[in-house]
This record gives C-alpha cells, structure tokens and sequence, in this order.
C-alpha cells in the first residue's frame, strides 16, 4: 500500500528541494549516460571503418564525446540547483554545458537530452537569461560541428542547429514549469501551516471563551441562588430556631414556625426544580428548533402558573449558535416570569420567517422596576448573546403591568 501511495504521488519527481534536482532528471541524466556509452562502445569498435568513411574529423568528435561522458558523469553530483549558489558552483555549470555538448558530438538522441539538462540547469542557476542563451549555444554549436562534416549539406546543418535549439528550448519551458510547480507547493504548504496555526489560535480563544462565558453563568447562577434558595433557607433555619425556644412556654406559637418552615421549604423546592429546568440542554431528548422549544416551554408550567406556546410560520435554516440563542431567550423570559413577576398566566410566542426567529414572553405578573431590569444580569447577558449574532432586544416592564420580553434573532 505505501508502494503504491509513493507511486501515486509524482511531487518527488519534480520538485527542487534542498538545492537538489528533481529525481526525473537523475533517472534521465543516467539513462542519456548509459544509452550514450552503450553508443559510444559499439561505435569505438568500428571507428576505423567510419572514420575511413567520415574522414579524420568526424574520429576525431568520435574520441572527444566518448572521453567527454566520464567528465560528465562526474560533474553531475556537483552541479548546483539554486541561484544562490557560489561562483565556483555555478563555473560548474558552465563546465557541465561544454562537456554535454562535446558527448551530443556523437552521442546522439541520448546526448542531446543531457545537453537538455544542461540547459534545465542553467534556467535554475543561471535564470532565464542563462537558459535561453545555453538553449541557443547549443544550437550554434550542432550547426557548425555539422558544417565541419563535408557530407552533410548547408541545408542539414540549419537543421541540426535548429533542432536542438527547439529541443532545449522545449525542456527549457518544461523545467520552467517544474519550478512554479514547486514554488506553488511551497506556498501552499506555507498557508496550511499559517492556517493551522490561525486554526490551533482560534482553538484556544474559543477555549478561553468557553470558560469565561461558564465562569461568568456559574457566578450569575451562584448570586441568583443565594438571593433564592439561600433566603428561603435562612428564613427556614430562624423558624425552627424560634420554635425550638417556644415548644415549651408557647407551644402554639412554636407550631405556627414549623407550618410557616414547611411553607417556605416547599417555594425553596419549587424554586429549585425551576433552576432545574432552566438548566436543560437545548437538544432536549433529541428534539431541536420548535420542538426544543415547546418542550421547555411545557417544562414551566405548574398548578399555579399557565404557560402558552403558539408558533407562526416554519422553523428557517439557521445554523445551532442561533438556534441557542432562542432557546436562551425563551429560558431567561419564563424563569424571569416564574421568579419575580408571580405571574398567573405566560405566553411564549414564536414567529418564525425565512429571514429570521421573532420570540415573545409576555405575562400578566406585577411587572418590574425598569432601572432593576436595565441593570439585570440575566437580561444583560442575553443582550450580549444577541448582539453577537446582529440581534435586538426589546424589554416592555411597568410595575403592575406585567413584563413583555420580545428578541429578534436574524437567520
């Protein structure tokens, strides 16, 4: 399976990485270098006959590539990939260029591809000044050496020279490619690292805010149940101290304490069950939008109080932040309603647009103080849930008028 993925996945062979060639140019330089020896092998046995043929001249190319090739294979590992590399590296280069030319003087086709390499290289090295000018060096030179054999024609040798120079020129543009290739990857690689580490730095904001959003409701709940649970059981705790002095000088008196205890328990419990309910998770046994929020709803509604769920419209495509947000609206409405207005009747009305969620709580209780409610933790933090998603808040509390709690929560 890793066999195959490497094979799959052609970035190694042509990309420049660390100052060093791709390794499709290894495997064509080699393989130019074998084919060229193998050339120059069978050629060196008949060379007297060819020679007699071709005349001294074209013998003497002949010796020149064949001793030409080891001088390339040696300065193959040594030949820079990088425009920042030293003068001396880059004389290499230069060499590279000479020697490629005289083993293309008999090598053929495999030749010319190391001269194509040459050329590749000095586009690297060199830029593309340096690449155009190996390109059309290398073209000069095939045409005069072809100009030199009498055999060959004028016509020929334009030929000759014309064609390497389209052959360098083509690598030429195929090695230009392979280094915006590799640029591009570098970059792309750069932006996902950048990304990741926007990602990790988001990761830990959301934490922190996470923690401070929890931080601040435990303190909000750790006030709202002192100001509650806490009064009832003080008040509780002095009964039954009174009553433990009265149940013998006045023990009439000592059982009115115990039934006025027992009263304030029972708000204390039922005051407890309503935190209970307001605690519950927005996906309230799998339910989710109206569903969650008719369930809530029903969750307040007790002997004493009425609670009434109408909805218009259907439920938008809203994302979950938003949909909590309305689950938080109805929560805060029907807990302020049942703690501090003793209202007999809540209605909770939901109207539901393509735009957005319209929510109301609304009861007949005794309305509340409007300094008090400005100044309200659970309604303040509700104004900050809805301006983080471009909400409104409108607040309706006159004493003895009841209380009107109406959001707007856009798509």
């Amino acid at each position: 399976m890793r066999r195959a993925r490497s094979l799959r996945d052609m970035t190694g062979w042509v990309t420049f990485a660390g100052g060093r060639p791709p390794l499709a140019f290894h495997v064509f330089f080699w393989g130019s270098a074998v084919i060229a020896a193998v050339v120059f092998a069978v050629g060196l046995s008949a060379i007297r006959r060819i020679g007699a043929d071709a005349g001294p001249l074209y013998e003497a190319f002949f010796v020149g590539g064949a001793a030409a090739l080891p001088l390339a294979c040696v300065l193959w590992p040594l030949l820079p990939w990088s425009p920042d590399a030293s003068a001396a590296r880059k004389g290499a280069s230069v060499l590279f260029l000479g020697v490629s030319l005289l083993v293309m003087l008999a090598g053929g086709a495999a030749a010319l591809l190391m001269a194509g390499l040459a050329v590749g290289n000095a586009l690297v090295v060199l830029k593309l000044r340096g690449g155009v000018g190996y390109a059309v060096l290398a073209g000069l030179f095939q045409f005069a050496m072809s100009l030199l054999n009498p055999a060959q024609p004028f016509v020929a040798a334009v030929l000759n020279g014309a064609t390497v120079t389209l052959v360098c020129l083509v690598i030429l543009v195929v090695v230009d490619a392979m280094i915006e290739v590799n640029r591009r990857t570098e970059e792309t690689a750069r932006l996902l690292a950048e990304l990741g580490e926007a990602h990790a730095e988001l990761r830990r904001h959301a934490d922190r805010a996470r923690d401070l959003a929890v931080a601040e409701e435990r303190a909000r709940m750790a006030r709202d149940m002192h100001d509650s649970v806490g009064h009832y059981l003080t008040v509780v705790n002095v009964g039954l101290a009174n009553a433990q002095r009265y149940r013998t000088l006045r023990p009439d008196a000592a059982w009115d304490e115990v039934r006025q205890a027992q009263e304030l328990t029972l708000e204390a419990l039922a005051d407890t069950r309503r935190w209970v309910r307001a605690l519950r998770p927005l996906r309230m046994e799998g339910r989710t939008g109206i569903a969650a929020l008719r369930a809530l709803a029903e969750s307040f509604r007790s002997a004493d109080t009425d609670v009434t769920f109408t909805v218009t419209g259907g439920w938008p495509d809203i994302d979950e932040s938003r949909e909590l947000v309305c689950y938080r609206i109805v929560q805060e409405g029907l807990t302020n309603a049942l703690r501090h207005s003793r209202a007999r009747h809540v209605r909770v009305a939901v109207a539901c647009t393509p735009d957005g969620v319209d929510v109301t709580v609304s009861d007949d209780g005794t309305g509340a103080d409007p300094e008090a409610v400005v100044a309200g933790f659970g309604l303040n933090g509700l104004r900050e849930r809805l301006h983080a998603v471009d909400g409104a808040l409108e607040l309706a509390a006159d004493p003895g008028e009841g209380f009107t709690l109406r959001a707007v929560v856009p798509a």
